[in-house]
């Protein structure tokens, strides 16, 4: 060990790395966990597809067997403490849900830990090339190449039968010592060599070695991960039930409030069922459930007989399953809320009314400008679907086509240990998974109603298209986040390989 040390000693720092002229410069980076990416520890990943494989089950066992990994790092290899973390996870589970897990999850964390000065060289070269060992290549591959602009991935091969990962590695091993080097040979060419490698363990030594540079990373660098702004290409949409990455920390706390969380959430839901407005505004408060109204908030009748005028239609950017209950717990009025795949309990619960939209405009449009006849007042988000980053996705410009009555609302959720959304999971959980948040809380600000001058009234001369991107502009300025020109379609596609419709 004290060999080991004193020959990685010998290797300058990664911030050593002046930049020069590296336009035709091959990078090879031997690791991703902890050279790379600033964490040393492979763990929090495997935990992140563990459960969204397995759920809460697997990501137990995971744990459990995570202080036999450790013991086998130090004292018997590497290379099994990798192999028992890669079994944990992928035995028996479906290769296509791994590689679903790879594009929509894991990007998000990766790109949350990325090591500054490993980065900033990688950045000034045009090939790059990984060596990655404790994280699978099916793990690593769609985030290196597609948001990083890797040109070669070489990573261990995790063994499958009929579409089944084994939970066991290919015949060829793990790249791990000597196996780095023999993969890079033979991907890069046998007498090529590399003009930088950057490595921060000892089965590094062999592959920085083969590099006119070799650079080393410490072991405990005290830098701020790469800035969302300086990322190639930013991460809009995701997947996955976690917000926070499941350290062993984390995932133990998890896992022990996972039973509470889901009967608080039983205990939440039953509230905005049985009891009415004025009560269950504090008792969901008092149980941990928060909302905070910014705005002036415009006087509604709070009666259906009362109201005599046509209804108004909340224009509200997208965030979670309970935007429109939120709106509702605000308004302290009774609201309908269009829904599209919502679940039947996400229903069943509503204290408000709810009506299902077919995504047929002629159809949605006489059902819409029947209830605002009515006097119904209109929830609705012209995103289509949620996003979690600070974006603001395109709206649909129908609402707009539909009355002149517009008041823009822009929401804030905050989501401490689950997301409440999923484009690839059971949608039925979303309600649960919101509510087994700790303190799960919503900002609701309210805008000026648009001036008729600003719609598409007769005399505005405006299109719909014109008056929905302002709306768009005014929500993102207020959250001061961005506009966007994605759609539902482009989130769908990113991350479920659909477009977001259901049959």
């Amino acid at each position: 060990m004290y060999i080991v040390s004193f020959i990685m000693a010998a290797f300058p720092t990664v911030d050593k790395c002046k930049s020069n002229d590296r336009k035709s410069a091959t990078v090879v980076v031997a690791e991703m966990v902890g050279c790379l990416l600033r964490d040393g520890s492979s763990f929090p990943y495997f935990a992140l597809v563990a459960f969204d494989v397995g759920g809460i089950s697997r990501l137990l066992v995971l744990l459990l067997v995570w202080p036999l990994s450790r013991l086998l790092y130090y004292f018997v290899s590497e290379s099994a403490a990798t192999q028992v973390l890669i079994f944990t996870t992928f035995a028996g589970v479906n290769v296509s849900k791994i590689e679903s897990a790879a594009t929509a999850v894991l990007p998000k964390f990766y790109s949350s830990d990325l090591h500054p000065e490993t980065w900033r060289v990688v950045s000034e070269c045009q090939r790059r090339c990984i060596v990655t060992a404790s994280i699978p290549r099916i793990m690593a591959e769609p985030f290196l190449k597609s948001f990083l602009g890797f040109d070669t991935v070489l990573g261990t091969e995790i063994a499958t039968y009929n579409g089944i990962a084994t939970g066991f590695v290919c015949s060829s091993g793990l790249l791990i010592g000597q196996h780095k080097a023999d993969a890079l040979h033979k991907a890069l060419g046998a007498k090529a060599q590399p003009d930088i490698g950057i490595g921060n363990r000892q089965s590094d030594i062999g592959l920085i070695a083969l590099c006119k540079e070799g650079y080393v990373v410490p072991a405990k660098p005290k830098l701020e991960a790469v800035r969302r702004e300086e990322l190639p290409k930013p991460i809009i949409f995701h997947d996955g039930r976690l917000v926070q990455k499941p350290t062993p920390l984390i995932a133990l706390l998890i896992i022990l409030w996972f039973p509470i969380g889901f009967f608080l959430a039983c205990l939440r839901i039953a509230i905005v069922q049985l009891l009415p407005l004025s009560l269950a505004y504090y008792s969901l408060w008092a149980l941990g459930v928060h909302v905070t109204v910014k705005g002036t908030p415009p006087t509604l009748a709070k009666h259906p007989m009362d109201r005599k005028n046509s209804g108004q239609i909340f224009v509200m950017n997208h965030r979670t399953v309970f935007d429109s209950f939120f709106l509702y717990l605000a308004l302290g009025c009774p609201i309908t809320a269009p829904t599209y795949s919502s679940s039947r309990i996400i229903e069943f619960i509503s204290p408000f009314k709810t009506v299902r939209i077919s995504r047929d405009r002629k159809q949605d449009t006489a059902m819409i400008k029947k209830l605002l006849q009515e006097g119904d007042n209109i929830a609705i988000c012209p995103e289509g679907t949620t996003c979690r980053e600070p974006y603001v996705l395109r709206f649909s410009a129908l609402f707009a086509e539909l009355s002149d009555q517009l008041v823009p609302v822009a929401l804030v959720d905050h989501q401490s240990m689950f997301h409440g959304t999923t484009a690839r999971g059971w949608k039925a959980m979303d309600t649960f998974f919101f509510t087994m948040n700790p303190r799960p809380s919503y900002e609701v600000t309210f805008l000026n109603k648009l001036a008729p001058d600003q719609t598409c009234n007769a005399t505005s001369g405006k299109n719909s298209f014109e008056v929905a991107n302002y709306v768009q502009r005014v929500i993102a300025a207020t959250l001061s986040y961005e506009c966007t020109s994605f759609t539902r379609k482009d989130k769908y596609r990113a991350l479920a390989g659909n477009d977001g419709n259901v049959v």
